[in-house]
């Protein structure tokens, strides 16, 4: 097999996995600290890609502005719909949240698929990270490498914020003892709202990074998601490392089965999923409850 096509998949996966990182990333901060299965983060996802396109065809906002606004415009919709909808059902079975932001992914990518179709708008590299280098062994895309270098950093830093500040010990108080928590001032359904915006302007953010390279469709996130949770089960429910961890190594092993057996591409994330809850139901990096 020539050298040329297995680095190039072994891209191709660190770029998949820098997209399952991000985006299983939020869903589990979401899931962390609400206990709620965000199925929203798919229609979330694309609802970030459309921001970045609306932002450059009717504000001509480019790429940079939209790695900032997306994940803000988004993020308020997050903010209203925990707000409106998701705190009635805290106390009520995982089950219901499930349902409801379920729901919500079907009336969104419904109503963006009826407007514009399901053919795909293309959305164009900035013009800083155009081109590439030719590294002898393989061609390495500039904007393929920012992608994968962003997403790492954005997933360190988040997972250092969350784990390793005040913040920490600040939302594990809000979640194992709310009553408690907001007794001594912390104003715990703001931190729960702002905590729930913030993991839905992550998946904004991957949105905007993947507009460029698989362009602006209303069904982007609908397939995705599907694996992001798989990529969050084999991780652990609410843990950051291991969704970090997890998402790029899926990734990579996912590329390098499309170069050795690509037959199995589609399903052997599916697989490992059913191995890992058979040893470990609570995932690799997970905590049994």
């Amino acid at each position: 097999m020539p050298t040329q096509a297995l680095f190039g998949q072994l891209l191709l996966g660190l770029i998949n996995g820098a997209f399952y990182a991000l985006l299983s990333l939020g869903l589990s901060v979401i899931f962390g600290l609400l206990n709620i299965i965000n199925f929203t983060h798919g229609a979330q996802y694309m609802m970030g890609a459309f921001v970045a396109y609306f932002l450059l065809q009717w504000a001509g906002l480019g790429y940079w502005w939209a790695l900032v606004v997306a994940p803000l415009v988004v993020g308020l919709f997050g903010v209203v719909l925990e707000r409106t909808m998701l705190q009635r059902l805290y106390r009520l079975d995982h089950l219901y949240g499930l349902l409801l932001t379920f729901g919500f992914a079907l009336i969104i990518q419904g109503l963006f698929r009826h407007q514009y179709g399901s053919s795909g708008l293309p959305y164009s590299i900035p013009s800083q990270l155009a081109g590439g280098h030719n590294l002898g062994f393989m061609f390495l895309p500039n904007y393929r490498a920012w992608v994968v270098v962003f997403s790492l950093v954005v997933c360190l830093g988040t997972w250092y914020v969350i784990e390793r500040t005040r913040l920490c010990f600040y939302l594990r108080a809000a979640t194992e003892n709310p009553t408690l928590t907001q007794a001594f001032g912390i104003n715990v359904p703001r931190m729960i709202t702002l905590t729930y915006g913030f993991g839905v302007g992550l998946a904004a953010l991957a949105g905007v990074l993947a507009a460029p390279i698989y362009q602006v469709n209303p069904l982007m996130g609908a397939d995705l998601i599907i694996v992001v949770f798989a990529v969050v089960v084999i991780g652990g429910m609410g843990s950051i490392m291991g969704s970090i961890i997890t998402g790029f190594t899926l990734g990579v092993v996912e590329g390098l089965t499309k170069v050795f057996y690509p037959e199995a591409s589609n399903t052997v994330i599916f697989v490992i999923m059913a191995l890992v809850l058979l040893v470990k139901p609570a995932g690799l990096f997970g905590r049994a409850n």
